[in-house]
């Protein structure tokens, strides 16, 4: 059976307080939505760069099968549900990011006291201030001996599930320690 831990898919990107801008001035690629999840650029290597995303709130579930497709299917609809009002308040909490395992990005204003979900498969997570590398190959990584978490990473998405070209997809790698940079001059 194949679990999607670990695995993100960011279908829409969205808010997160303090760290929230403007799509369209902020990134090339987080053009959907109005908002993007925000990140400050340490330094960029060859093949890879170094960013620092602040902590953030998700809404999340999980979904097991033993075909990827599936699993991820399955929970997606699950968060489908919660942000088209599926929750305590009723709320419709679009704008979300889409994390697999599957995870959404809570919106902005959601950050603070998002509403709880009615499903009990479906739960509130903190993701913790980080720093990872990411548009870049493992090798890339390697190839400059840059320690990072083993065990998972993060397969991010920033288009819906609708955009079939010109997709804008990334690899996050948590950084172990301090971040690999490229000297200056």
């Amino acid at each position: 059976r194949i679990c999607l831990t670990g695995l993100i898919l960011l279908l829409f990107a969205v808010a997160v307080d303090g760290r929230v801008g403007n799509s369209t001035s902020e990134s090339s690629y987080c053009t959907e939505t109005k908002e993007c999840f925000l990140f400050d650029l340490v330094c960029a290597g060859d093949g890879y760069e170094v960013r620092h995303y602040d902590a953030a709130k998700w809404v999340t579930t999980e979904a097991e099968s033993y075909f990827m497709e599936i699993a991820t299917s399955r929970a997606f609809r699950k968060l489908y549900k919660y942000i088209t009002g599926e929750n305590e308040a009723g709320e419709f909490v679009w704008g979300s990011n889409i994390v697999e395992d599957q995870i959404f990005l809570l919106p902005s204003k959601y950050q603070a006291n998002p509403p709880k979900p009615t499903d009990p498969s479906v739960y509130l997570t903190d993701t913790p201030d980080m720093k990872v590398y990411a548009d870049s190959l493992k090798t890339s990584l390697d190839n400059v001996q840059a320690t990072y978490e083993t065990e998972y990473h993060y397969n991010v998405g920033y288009n819906s599930p609708m955009k079939i070209m010109n997709r804008h997809n990334e690899a996050w790698f948590i950084v172990k320690g301090e971040p690999v940079c490229p000297s200056s001059g």
